[in-house]
């Protein structure tokens, strides 16, 4: 259970917030839950090249072998000739039927390696399709930057740069933490700017190809965010939109705790971790009864709360329209906690006061240990770019990117024992 996060005048449209009475003020708060109260796993998404996944975590990513043993999963059967299998992957990887062209090439390929090799040498020609950026992998990462998970929301920002990312293999252990943009380099568009996704959108409507278009900058440069600031993803303007508006900032900690380490909320509660900073918004006796927030409430607020702090110097100001579509800004105020971390302070006046954006990982302790962090990191510090990296550096964080190149490629999820070993391997 965790505390009010008011978006607007609706709520999510797939429901994932519900109200419940707290006691003290008698009015209704909003409690995010999942949909149907039940963890789901977002693996739905590719965000690094089926080729070359760069994730290392704690210890060494073989992402690498991982690609090519789920290269290996789309052959036919034993019997599958070279086209078969290139037809096969090619569909699976662009999107659409390959061009005699391609499939020419990608079939000679694995003929001239037969094996693994050569599934992975045709991989690698599949990948250059215009389509596997333009549309499979954009179609996959739009529904990360928004709170409903839809794919029909506009390119923006967020999107843009996972896709420029894959294309160029930037590493991904990087994408909570670096100062890094990408924008789009073709005629007739408009400048980008951190008050509005014309640059973006125009892109998309315009139907240009991202994949030879995409063009790597800094948001320090485009948008004039102080680089130290910077925190990858978390502060495009997409996400920004969609978690850092209203509320209290905890939204943009749980939609990058399910986008990139595949875990909700629910997955995450442990009520042994200690409750000193919790902020005083949340009521210590909902509906009158202490045992709710010693037995659900602190579960995940005993942990979030320490790490949501390090976004306390943010705010999103504009206005709710819909899902990529918000209009306003990002604010970025150095030194001074943004107000909404302070709200409903009569809720439990004994609670935590955030002084700064300083954070501390209680997670590290615990039952959430198993989600591996990196032991040469302090697993505290300051600001949303060190959280990133916190993150980032995680076994889960490595285990999720690969159960999402898993899901899109196999169409399934990561079931059996041989599964989970591949992923964690």
């Amino acid at each position: 259970m965790i505390s009010a996060e008011p978006y607007g005048p609706e709520l999510s449209s797939i429901r994932d917030v519900s109200r419940v009475r707290h006691s003290g003020s008698g009015l209704a708060r909003l409690i995010v839950r999942t949909r149907f109260g039940r963890f789901r796993e977002l693996t739905s998404a590719m965000n690094v090249r089926l080729n070359q996944a760069q994730v290392p975590s704690g210890a060494p990513r073989r992402a690498a072998t991982v690609a090519l043993w789920l290269l290996a999963q789309l052959t036919l059967s034993a019997h599958a000739g070279p086209n078969e299998q290139a037809k096969r992957i090619y569909e699976r990887i662009a999107g659409e039927p390959p061009p005699a062209s391609a499939l020419t090439q990608m079939s000679a390929a694995i003929t001239a390696t037969p094996g693994q090799q050569g599934l992975l040498n045709a991989a690698a020609i599949a990948t250059s399709a215009p389509s596997f950026y333009n549309v499979t992998v954009k179609n996959l990462v739009v529904p990360w930057t928004n709170r409903d998970q839809t794919v029909f929301a506009p390119l923006n920002d967020y999107a843009a740069t996972v896709i420029g990312m894959a294309r160029d293999d930037v590493a991904f252990n990087t994408a909570l933490s670096d100062d890094i943009l990408y924008t789009v380099n073709a005629p007739g568009l408009p400048a980008p700017s951190s008050a509005n996704n014309d640059h973006y959108a125009t892109a998309e409507a315009n139907g240009v190809d991202l994949s030879a278009a995409l063009k790597r900058t800094t948001q320090s440069g485009s948008y004039g965010t102080p680089a130290q600031g910077t925190a990858g993803l978390i502060t495009t303007r997409g996400a920004a939109s969609a978690f850092f508006i209203n509320g209290t900032n905890r939204a943009m900690f749980r939609f990058t705790m399910i986008n990139h380490l595949c875990h909700d909320m629910e997955t995450v509660m442990d009520t042994t971790r200690p409750a000193d900073r919790i902020r005083q918004d949340v009521a210590r006796s909902p509906g009158g009864d202490s045992r709710v927030f010693l037995n659900n409430c602190v579960g995940c607020h005993s942990g979030m709360d320490p790490m949501a702090q390090a976004f306390a110097y943010y705010d999103f100001v504009g206005t709710v329209v819909g899902a990529g579509t918000n209009t306003g800004s990002l604010q970025y105020t150095p030194g001074q906690v943004q107000p909404k971390y302070l709200i409903n302070s009569t809720n439990f006046q004994f609670g935590f006061v955030t002084p700064d954006d300083s954070w501390s990982n209680r997670w590290r302790a615990g039952a959430n240990a198993s989600l591996g962090w990196d032991p040469t990191l302090p697993g505290s510090g300051a600001g949303a770019k060190s959280l990133g990296q916190e993150l980032a550096s995680s076994d889960a964080f490595a285990q999720c990117q690969v159960s999402k190149v898993f899901q899109a490629v196999c169409f399934r999820a990561p079931n059996s024992a041989t599964d989970q070993a591949t992923v964690a391997a």
